[in-house]
């Protein structure tokens, strides 16, 4: 190799970057000591951005396209260096790319429930998690504010820092969303929007945008769930009475499907008897020629019907009649004790219960006063 060719291999005079990956978001150059020849050729890509840095200083910026540097569009560096137009001498100067397409598919997650206020449920504890994507909208800014002089930056270097931001938001957002607990999964598209819009703005001093934000489950905790979980079977199974007949139905003809010896068929057997019959019963009087309506059930008997008392915050009953003179003479009822029953709108003081009051022992009148001894005599 001639000593031209020598001088010539110091100089680039080719600036681009192939990305083969799916996270880098910053590269430098890797100029290693060669000075760039005025008039190289610059490439940027679509989803790029080339930022030129002198001396510690950002210079200009490229966008999507290829140029021949020279001082008419390094303007920036032009003036930084003091050349004067015309100037056709190589010069050093670090290159950055900075992809600025989309960065899709980044996790996020609440690591410990958001506790918000619900009007139904009263205090609740969520769980929440999805996936974000980010653009670099400024690609100067996020050098000066986070990249530095970091060679290759890639997501995994400013995922736990959004992260941070975003969990924060997606709680305030929960907390006064307004939006009751059972219809947040309804509400999740406009709640995401919202929360896109705030972390965009939130961002933008570091030269990012959050143009996608997906919130993908929110969560209860499981004792929670379990809870709902049983109110929905309630709902499910309507009538009771109905469904109870039904799974005896089913009973006895698994029972008959399937017979066995031993004791379990013979404790099976009875309970199918027992089922038969309270069937039998019942479909005897729903097929029997139709009769005058039945009497409607007496009111229980005079004593019989109880009351609930709540003593120490809890609730307790329901309690006789007859068994409140016990509960009065141990202290448990007081007259200021709140008690309630079947038909009473509210839960009142014993003592305002005429019923319940009687239970207490009368308290005497006050004594009438006494006469004034006689004068002595005269």
């Amino acid at each position: 190799m001639g000593l031209m060719d020598r001088v010539k291999g110091q100089f680039i005079d080719i600036v681009e970057f192939l990305d083969d990956s799916r996270d880098t978001i910053v590269w430098r150059f890797p100029r290693q000591g060669n000075e760039i020849k005025m008039g190289a050729k610059l490439v940027c890509r679509e989803g790029q951005a080339a930022v030129f840095e002198n001396e510690g200083k950002i210079a200009d910026v490229f966008q999507p396209g290829t140029y021949e540097l020279e001082t008419q569009n390094l303007p920036i560096l032009s003036d930084l260096k003091g050349w004067k137009y015309g100037f056709n001498s190589p010069f050093k100067a670090e290159v950055y790319f900075v992809g600025t397409r989309l960065y899709t598919d980044m996790k996020w997650g609440t690591q410990e429930p958001v506790t918000i206020r619900d009007a139904e449920f009263g205090m609740v504890r969520l769980r929440a998690f999805g996936t974000f994507g980010m653009r670099v909208t400024d690609p100067a800014a996020l050098i000066r504010e986070m990249v530095g002089t970091d060679p290759n930056f890639s997501t995994d270097e400013v995922q736990d820092f959004l992260r941070e931001k975003m969990v924060s938001e997606v709680g305030t957002a929960l907390a006064t969303s307004g939006v009751p607990m059972l219809d947040l999964a309804a509400n999740q598209q406009e709640i995401s929007q919202k929360l896109a819009e705030t972390l965009t703005a939130s961002f933008a001093d570091f030269g990012i945008a959050i143009p996608k934000f997906i919130i993908q489950n929110i969560s209860l905790p499981p004792e929670v769930s379990a809870a709902l979980d049983k109110r929905t079977q309630m709902g499910v199974l309507g009538n009771l009475d109905q469904f109870t007949k039904f799974q005896a139905a089913t009973a006895i003809t698994e029972a008959a499907e399937n017979p066995g010896g031993g004791a379990g068929a013979g404790l099976g057997l009875g309970a199918g008897i027992a089922m038969g019959q309270q069937l039998a019963g019942a479909m005897a009087q729903s097929s029997a020629a139709p009769a005058a309506p039945a009497a409607a059930a007496p009111p229980p008997l005079p004593g019989q019907a109880g009351y609930f008392l709540g003593i120490n915050g809890q609730q307790v009953g329901p309690v006789a009649i007859t068994d409140l003179p016990a509960r009065i003479a141990s202290g448990e009822l007081t007259r200021d004790t709140l008690v309630w029953r079947e038909g009473m709108a509210e839960w009142t003081r014993a003592g305002d219960v005429a019923e319940v009051n009687a239970a207490f022992p009368a308290s005497p009148p006050p004594l009438p006063p006494t006469a004034p001894p006689p004068p002595p005599p005269a």
